[in-house]
């Protein structure tokens, strides 16, 4: 008989409203002594597993797009993303491993044509703030990273991280000495500075000084071989794409950063140097060097190409070869001028 009276599926709405009932509990009682708080993280946890097979479908099935948008327009409807992030802390692992799924997924979700969770975090922008401070917090780093990526996807979310005070603190979230926690930083970081490119060259533009400043002295020129190889080859990455024109011009007509940049030419470590080498050729190709790039590189003229006549990359590459001998011939025909 029992087969005979089998419940009902649950629909995507009523899946996010359980959900976010227990959310709520969960952030209520947690502290409590309640006898049935194990009982109902372990249904948080299998609820939120049901949530991400809507979104992501299973090996038998692909997902059901009305699905995903009933169940996307019931999440951002009563604040269920707020009390995800809140109260991820208090769950397992594997269900933080899958709230960070289903937070990626929602972020690219349409229904009826907009992307309702940028409508959200625009009306929420302190739920950012929770997730950049989540690197501070080593149980949650990682996911809390995760759902900062996603979230910056969107452009106007990207602009408030990067017009924030959190900027500063990717320095030093770089440098932490939990190596996976430093690498998702320096993701996240990545993902800011190279995205959204309209976005990034008004930033920069805007904060130069002290970005720059920071950058050099904090990721650079760091202790840390993996802080100053990533970092090198983020510069390059900025610098050399077409939008931050003005940026790139500005920051090789400083002989401060030439000489940052010389010093990794010098590094014992071949991938630092070749990724120097990708920054150092701007500076040499400026057809406008000011008088003081000019004569450093004059005045280590031998040296230099004394170092490039032995500079090679490790596997044949054709356009680095080209660039190299470029390079030789700009620094060969250079002649000193009067400094003002």
């Amino acid at each position: 008989m029992k087969g005979l009276f089998k419940s009902k599926p649950r629909t995507p709405a009523e899946l996010v409203r359980q959900t976010r009932d227990l959310l709520v509990y969960v952030d209520v009682y947690w502290n409590s002594r309640e006898a049935k708080k194990e009982e109902k993280m372990a249904d948080l946890s299998k609820l939120i597993r049901e949530l991400k097979s809507i979104l992501y479908g299973s090996s038998e099935s692909e997902p059901i797009a009305e699905a995903c948008a009933q169940l996307t327009q019931e999440f951002f409807k009563d604040n269920t993303l707020r009390l995800l992030i809140i109260c991820l802390p208090k769950m397992n692992l594997e269900a933080r491993k899958d709230a960070a799924q289903v937070v990626a997924n929602l972020q690219r979700q349409q229904v009826q044509s907009r992307l309702i969770a940028s409508d959200y975090l625009e009306a929420n922008k302190d739920l950012l703030d929770i997730l950049i401070a989540g690197y501070e917090n080593v149980d949650v780093a990682l996911h809390y990273g995760a759902m900062l990526r996603e979230c910056i996807r969107h452009q106007s979310i990207a602009r408030y991280v990067l017009e924030s005070e959190h900027m500063k603190k990717f320095f030093p979230y770089i440098q932490l000495p939990n190596f996976d926690i430093a690498s998702d930083a320096m993701a996240t970081f990545k993902e800011l500075l190279t995205r959204h490119k309209s976005t990034v060259a008004e930033f920069l533009n805007k904060n130069y000084d002290w970005f720059f400043a920071d950058y050099n002295s904090q990721l650079l020129e760091s202790s840390n071989y993996i802080t100053r190889r990533q970092a090198v080859k983020l510069l390059g990455d900025i610098l050399l794409d077409r939008a931050n024109v003005a940026i790139m011009v500005r920051y090789v007509s400083s002989k401060d950063n030439l000489r940052i940049l010389m010093n990794l030419l010098r590094e014992s470590s071949k991938n630092i140097q070749i990724e120097a080498f990708h920054v150092f050729k701007v500076f040499v190709a400026n057809q406008n060097k000011p008088p003081e790039i000019v004569s450093i590189l004059v005045a280590n003229r031998s040296k230099l190409l004394r170092f490039f006549s032995d500079f090679k990359t490790d596997k044949e590459d054709e356009q680095f070869d080209q660039d190299k001998a470029q390079v030789v011939k700009e620094i060969a025909a250079l002649e000193p001028r009067e400094l003002p």
